[in-house]
């Protein structure tokens, strides 16, 4: 059997990382395919003529016409990654061509990373963490943290994303009260996710911790601003793994100054914070640079997932995470 051309399409420095011995001897029985040629470039590249898959990453420049135009026989993209939207474009859609994603795989480490840090959040470890080195003795925690523990706590999701939808999955086995808003949601879909369907602004004052999930969209910017982030109350924690752009970060950053709301922030606006930033320091917010996402060892999870995809495609069969045009616009 003739197998399918394929170009690898990405920063070359993510290859290693992604796929591994195991993984490039699968993709080369799936896909005739140089391992060796990575572009991030599509300017001079013969091999794009014929090509019939593109196998994505970060660092793939779009797909537009242009680029079409040189690869006539292109059918399929097939990102080992989240969102495409830097990639796709609409002359993709106009071909007709099926584009798969890793955004389902790549939300079980941020829902990983998001589950531990609401039940951190619940047994107040970044204040008990510093009173305790501090004073270095025993105490009574409880009579200093009134509100310690995770029994019956009020979590809120904001976003049915893939990742939203993992962290509910994830918080099942756990005695929280849950609760989700997503203006794409109906009741029935969030009684089936397990959680009441709210509006935003009561999910945030009835929330002990609120985890934002949301795609970032001209709609969701700073989508919690001032008001919004005044209807936390006092002591809740916020959980940021979506996109720096949904919260205002001077309002939050005036909030968490206060220490009247403490935070855990994987992403911020900027990506990266500027050095006199008091949220490095400040001892109610944990702060990390975007590594919810996969990262490391994960990478193969997300290259084993693509893998999956393209053979799939190999043997005629729909992939098992599209992306379509009709739901692209509202999606991360």
């Amino acid at each position: 059997m003739t197998l399918p051309r394929a170009l690898l399409a990405m920063e070359p420095r993510f290859m290693d990382g992604l796929f591994g011995p195991d993984g490039l001897d699968r993709l080369t029985r799936l896909v005739d395919v140089d391992p060796g040629l990575v572009v991030d470039d599509f300017t001079d590249v013969p091999e794009l003529a014929s090509a019939e898959i593109l196998v994505t990453c970060w660092g793939c420049p779009p797909i537009d016409a242009a680029v079409l135009r040189r690869a006539p026989d292109l059918r399929a993209v097939v990102h080992v990654a989240g969102t495409v939207k830097s990639l796709i474009t609409d002359a993709c859609w106009e071909r007709g061509i099926a584009v798969s994603s890793g955004a389902a795989t790549n939300a079980l480490p941020v829902a990983e990373y998001t589950v531990a840090a609401i039940l951190f959040a619940g047994k107040r470890v970044l204040g008990i963490r510093d009173l305790y080195r501090a004073e270095r003795r025993a105490l009574d925690w409880a009579a200093h943290f009134p509100s310690l523990g995770n029994y019956r706590k009020t979590v809120g999701i904001i976003g049915a994303s893939h990742t939203g939808r993992r962290v509910l999955d994830l918080l099942r086995p756990f005695d929280l009260d849950l609760l989700i808003n997503d203006p794409y949601l109906d009741e029935a879909g969030a009684a089936a996710l397990g959680a009441p369907l709210v509006g935003l602004d009561e999910l945030l004052a009835a929330s002990d911790v609120i985890s934002v999930h949301a795609p970032a969209l001209p709609e969701t910017r700073h989508i919690l601003d001032a008001r919004r982030l005044g209807l936390l109350s006092d002591g809740a924690t916020l959980i940021n793994t979506a996109r720096g752009s949904l919260v205002d970060m001077t309002a939050l950053t005036k909030e968490l100054v206060s220490g009247r709301i403490d935070a855990v922030l994987d992403v911020t606006e900027p990506e990266i914070l500027p050095p006199d930033s008091p949220l490095y320091d400040l001892p109610n917010v944990l702060l990390t640079p975007h590594i919810a996402g996969s990262a490391g060892g994960e990478l193969r999870r997300l290259a084993h997932s693509a893998l999956d995809e393209l053979d799939r495609y190999v043997r005629g069969v729909p992939f098992a995470h599209p992306v379509l045009p009709e739901t692209i616009g509202r999606s991360a």
